[in-house]
């Protein structure tokens, strides 16, 4: 029985008392007896502080990127050891932004899977269309591809730490969204693939996540989906209104 999951990328917003502040107004608005998951992945200076923060709350933390590495001479990055040690056991990888501004390729992000998942630490997963990819109908082979160069090395038993977010480019910080049937759409194509590579059981049981503009005025339709289980959600995540709409939208 695949999760229902919201999960907000701070990206790089709020200093450490900012932090603070929006983690005590998640507290104080989200209810502590949801059935769904609620993930926030503040910054990495303020990731020791919020896993203290929320350690006896349902949020859960998530670190926004991590290096493949053990160790080593790796000036500014940060190891899935040193996330373990503050008590963050969920990581982010594959973000958009990531792929564009700091050119993460597929074979790179494999490698930082299979780090993550050797710590015992949850993925979550992202990829995605860029709007040219889209227009030139190849939305679904660029989808695919990303999957299979990224994930689909891994054995089936270590699906269980992986969570998938769809997250079409050309829908992320620029206000358009791909309507409710378009994320269906794709997010059946994914389940498809995952059960003709990994059979049923796997494809039924992996939360596959939107990201792209997800506000409280859509979140309910997008939401409501056969095959979207929840949101990896950017801007909304940084107002605790909006972001507790979400929530309650699943």
């Amino acid at each position: 029985m695949r999760q229902r999951i919201v999960a907000g990328n701070w990206k790089m917003h709020k200093n450490a008392e900012e932090t603070e502040d929006l983690l005590n107004e998640l507290i104080d608005k989200i209810p502590t007896d949801l059935d769904q998951r609620v993930i926030v992945a503040p910054t990495f200076v303020n990731l020791s502080a919020a896993a203290d923060h929320l350690e006896f709350t349902p949020i859960e933390v998530a670190a926004q990127n991590m290096h493949q590495a053990e160790g080593g001479a790796f000036t500014g990055e940060i190891s899935a050891g040193m996330l373990e040690s503050v008590g963050v056991r969920i990581v982010i990888l594959g973000h958009s932004e990531r792929r564009a501004y700091f050119h993460e390729t597929d074979a790179l992000l494999a490698a930082k899977v299979d780090t993550a998942l050797k710590h015992e630490m949850e993925v979550i997963f992202c990829f995605g269309e860029e709007l040219k990819d889209r227009h030139a109908g190849q939305h679904f082979n660029v989808v695919e591809n990303q999957l299979k160069d990224g994930l689909f090395h891994l054995e089936a038993s270590a699906w269980k730490n992986i969570i998938l977010a769809y997250e079409p480019v050309w829908a992320i910080g620029t206000g358009e969204t791909a309507s409710p049937e378009q994320a269906q759409e794709m997010h059946e194509f994914i389940r498809d693939i995952i059960r003709k590579n990994y059979g049923n059981t796997v494809a039924e049981d992996v939360s596959i996540l939107y990201g792209g503009s997800v506000k409280p005025e859509n979140a309910a339709e997008i939401f409501s989906k056969p095959d979207v289980d929840g949101g990896l959600i950017g801007g909304a995540a940084l107002k605790s209104d909006d972001f507790t709409k979400i929530v309650l939208a699943i």
